[in-house]
């Protein structure tokens, strides 16, 4: 995306899990478009630079450690003028494991707890830690990245899908709370993307099972389920986020736009 017409240049944008996957396309999206990207990860140590952003180590569970990143951003920056959060966590988990052959795939407190504790627990500290700066300024703009399994629904994924579905109800609340303030929320609900990298072949096998299939099963003819006939681009991700951060979007707020090529129960 060129810079210019969004208006980024300058812009300190933090984005937690941005080390990987759909946060890390976010990532240089924002930096191509003149932005001053954070990556707020376990994975990266504080002070570092990749692809174009400043590092900051951080567990979004704890939130000492997100203070901390925010202290950092503001180090570095003197200002935080939005939040991407993405950071989050599935675990496929049926809520019986009915034919009773794998129990390590049925709910338990370890796995609940741990995708509430990132997925919903990270965006709260993350957003209370980034907000606070905001009011300092005047604004800024909060996007949390949610997933269509929060509206739809998701065979052996009814945790995370619960996730996602309190992510949006945090988005919608926190518009009406911080509008005054001059404070955008808005989320991202992605579709079936193509592959992040993150998928391993433990998560396959999780997901084959808890979905009766064999993992070598798990592709899907997108033009059957999809209506534009494919999956989506992770890049096509990256430039909703950096339109959603960005002046040009100044009036959306307090809803979560799903991006799935059209995809629905109907």
């Amino acid at each position: 995306m060129a810079q210019g017409w969004l208006g980024l240049e300058g812009r300190a944008v933090i984005v937690t899990g941005g080390a990987s996957g759909i946060g890390n396309h976010i990532v240089t999206t924002l930096a191509a478009a003149g932005a001053y990207p954070v990556i707020a990860d376990l994975t990266v140590e504080t002070g570092a630079k990749r692809d174009g952003a400043y590092c900051v180590h951080c567990d979004v569970t704890d939130a000492q450690s997100v203070q901390a990143m925010a202290d950092a951003v503001v180090a570095q920056y003197g200002k935080i003028d939005a939040l991407v959060n993405v950071a989050g966590i599935n675990l496929p988990r049926l809520l019986v494991d009915v034919r009773g052959e794998r129990p390590e795939y049925e709910l338990n407190d370890d796995s609940y707890n741990k995708m509430f504790d990132i997925n919903v627990r990270g965006m709260v500290y993350c957003a209370q830690a980034c907000v606070r700066q905001m009011l300092k300024q005047g604004g800024g703009v909060i996007v949390g990245m949610s997933s269509e399994s929060g509206k739809e629904g998701s065979q052996g994924q009814s945790a995370y899908s619960a996730t996602n579905s309190a992510r949006d109800a945090l988005i919608r609340s926190w518009a009406k709370e911080l509008g005054p303030y001059h404070i955008r929320v808005v989320g991202i609900a992605p579709g079936i993307m193509e592959p992040t990298g993150l998928r391993s072949p433990a998560y396959n096998e999780a997901l084959a099972y808890t979905r009766g299939v064999k993992v070598e099963d798990l592709s899907t003819d997108y033009r059957k389920v999809i209506p534009l006939g494919r999956e989506g681009k992770l890049d096509e991700v990256g430039n909703l986020a950096a339109f959603l951060v960005s002046d040009r979007s100044s009036y959306i707020t307090g809803t979560t736009i799903n991006i799935s090529g059209g995809k629905s129960r109907g």
